[in-house]
Protein backbone atom coordinates (compact mmCIF):
# COMPACT_ATOMS: atom_id res chain seq x y z
CA UNK A 1 0.00 0.00 0.00
CA UNK A 2 1.53 3.48 -1.15
CA UNK A 3 0.44 6.81 0.86
CA UNK A 4 0.60 9.67 -0.55
CA UNK A 5 0.74 12.63 1.65
CA UNK A 6 -2.36 15.31 1.09
CA UNK A 7 -0.99 18.86 0.01
CA UNK A 8 -3.31 21.74 0.86
CA UNK A 9 -4.78 23.98 -0.84
CA UNK A 10 -3.27 27.29 0.44
CA UNK A 11 0.48 28.01 0.51
CA UNK A 12 2.09 27.57 3.85
CA UNK A 13 1.51 30.22 6.46
CA UNK A 14 4.43 32.18 7.38
CA UNK A 15 5.30 32.18 10.83
CA UNK A 16 3.40 34.33 13.04
CA UNK A 17 4.47 36.76 15.95
CA UNK A 18 1.35 34.92 17.74
CA UNK A 19 -1.45 36.79 19.90
CA UNK A 20 1.05 38.80 21.98
CA UNK A 21 1.98 40.91 18.77
CA UNK A 22 -1.47 42.16 19.02
CA UNK A 23 -1.93 42.57 22.24
CA UNK A 24 0.79 44.51 22.58
CA UNK A 25 -0.78 46.52 19.87
CA UNK A 26 -4.30 46.85 21.41
CA UNK A 27 -2.53 47.95 24.56
CA UNK A 28 -0.05 50.90 22.50
CA UNK A 29 -3.84 52.32 21.18
CA UNK A 30 -5.36 52.57 24.36
CA UNK A 31 -2.21 54.89 25.64
CA UNK A 32 -1.62 56.68 22.40
CA UNK A 33 -6.28 57.20 22.77
CA UNK A 34 -5.21 58.40 26.52
CA UNK A 35 -2.46 60.85 25.81
CA UNK A 36 -3.97 61.91 22.78
CA UNK A 37 -7.19 63.05 25.59
CA UNK A 38 -4.16 64.66 27.62
CA UNK A 39 -3.07 66.68 24.98
CA UNK A 40 -6.31 68.10 24.06
CA UNK A 41 -6.86 69.12 27.65
CA UNK A 42 -3.74 70.22 27.77
CA UNK A 43 -3.94 72.81 24.86
CA UNK A 44 -7.57 73.69 26.45
CA UNK A 45 -6.00 74.97 29.83
CA UNK A 46 -3.19 76.81 28.07
CA UNK A 47 -5.43 78.50 25.83
CA UNK A 48 -4.45 76.73 22.34
CA UNK A 49 -7.49 74.14 22.41
CA UNK A 50 -10.71 74.20 22.11
CA UNK A 51 -13.28 72.45 24.80
CA UNK A 52 -14.99 70.20 22.19
CA UNK A 53 -11.57 69.00 20.77
CA UNK A 54 -11.02 68.21 24.96
CA UNK A 55 -14.21 66.58 25.46
CA UNK A 56 -13.91 64.32 21.86
CA UNK A 57 -10.71 63.27 23.13
CA UNK A 58 -11.41 62.31 26.12
CA UNK A 59 -14.68 60.44 25.29
CA UNK A 60 -12.69 58.28 22.47
CA UNK A 61 -10.16 57.52 25.26
CA UNK A 62 -13.01 56.36 27.70
CA UNK A 63 -15.01 54.47 25.17
CA UNK A 64 -11.39 52.71 24.40
CA UNK A 65 -10.96 51.48 27.62
CA UNK A 66 -14.04 50.46 28.09
CA UNK A 67 -13.70 48.45 25.38
CA UNK A 68 -10.14 47.41 26.55
CA UNK A 69 -11.46 46.23 29.88
CA UNK A 70 -14.49 44.64 28.93
CA UNK A 71 -11.82 42.27 26.25
CA UNK A 72 -9.72 41.76 29.53
CA UNK A 73 -12.99 40.66 31.82
CA UNK A 74 -13.68 37.96 28.88
CA UNK A 75 -10.66 36.78 28.28
CA UNK A 76 -10.36 35.73 32.36
CA UNK A 77 -13.69 34.54 32.19
CA UNK A 78 -12.65 32.16 29.50
CA UNK A 79 -8.87 31.44 30.59
CA UNK A 80 -11.17 30.65 34.43
CA UNK A 81 -13.25 28.49 32.76
CA UNK A 82 -10.25 26.64 30.56
CA UNK A 83 -8.71 25.94 34.21
CA UNK A 84 -11.51 25.00 36.05
CA UNK A 85 -12.53 21.98 33.87
CA UNK A 86 -11.59 18.22 34.87
CA UNK A 87 -9.83 16.67 32.83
Amino acid sequence: MRVEPIAPDLPPASAAQGDGADFTKALDAVGNALAGASRAEDAFAYGTGSLETAAYERARADVALSVATAAAQRLTQAVQSILNMQV
